[in-house]
């Protein structure tokens, strides 16, 4: 039951970290749109 997970999980909530910055995030994207762009379907 996902409402049983909620409530335990936020007996001890963690945050939410950033591991990439915004524009590793971006460069990501471009290139994975890139690459489905070149797909040929």
């Amino acid at each position: 039951d996902i409402r049983r997970w909620i409530n335990e999980w936020n007996k001890n909530p963690k945050p939410f970290v950033w591991t990439k910055t915004a524009d590793d995030i971006l460069d990501t994207l471009a290139a994975y749109c890139t690459r489905i762009n070149d797909s040929g379907h």
